[in-house]
């Protein structure tokens, strides 16, 4: 019997505008100091909001968990390569990370989005997995956003290539072979 949170059954959502999003941060946070500022990172990110619209918000979390699910799916291949387990050392460092910005994530959100990884981790939906919860609250809205970063962030940190997360989704979107 199939799961109920099957990716085969998922909407994959704005891709495109989660990518973009992810990728803001990523060069925020890795590129020469004041080349991008927070303050244009968040006019980026509010003028993307207006042109998505409120349609478009639910677009962007279904895409954002779609990163999540490919991001996880790259993460798992490549700890079982050196049999290792994705959860065993994915999700630890996710929830400390994400422990260490109080001010960002609510403590009470940090179990779902740990949960979204877990799911993504076992080859589940994480957006159908969520979806099961419940509407998506306002507090989760930074929360998985962060938790999208954070994971590309551990690819690049595995890899040793600061675009390597975005480029791998942008092959995967345009068809090109990944590296």
């Amino acid at each position: 019997m199939a799961s109920t949170c099957d990716p085969e059954c998922a909407p994959v959502g704005d891709v495109i505008a989660a990518l973009m999003m992810v990728d803001s941060r990523l060069k925020a946070i890795h590129s020469a100091e004041g080349e991008v500022t927070e303050r244009e990172r968040q006019e980026f990110l509010d003028q993307l909001a207006k042109e998505i619209g409120p349609v478009g918000i639910d677009d962007m979390l279904d895409g954002t968990c779609t990163l999540i699910y490919m991001y996880m799916t790259w993460l798992r291949g490549t700890h079982e390569q050196h049999g290792k387990d994705v959860i065993e050392y994915v999700v630890p460092t996710l929830v400390a990370s994400m422990r260490l910005m109080p001010k960002s994530i609510r403590p009470e959100v940090i179990p779902m989005m740990a949960g979204l990884v877990v799911a993504a981790g076992t080859s589940l939906s994480p957006n159908l997995w969520r979806r099961q919860y419940g509407e998506w609250t306002d507090d989760e809205m930074t929360a998985l956003e962060a938790t999208a970063f954070l994971l590309a962030e551990h690819i690049s940190r595995i890899t040793e290539d600061p675009e390597f997360a975005t480029r791998m989704i942008t092959n995967v979107l345009t068809g090109t072979d990944p590296e």
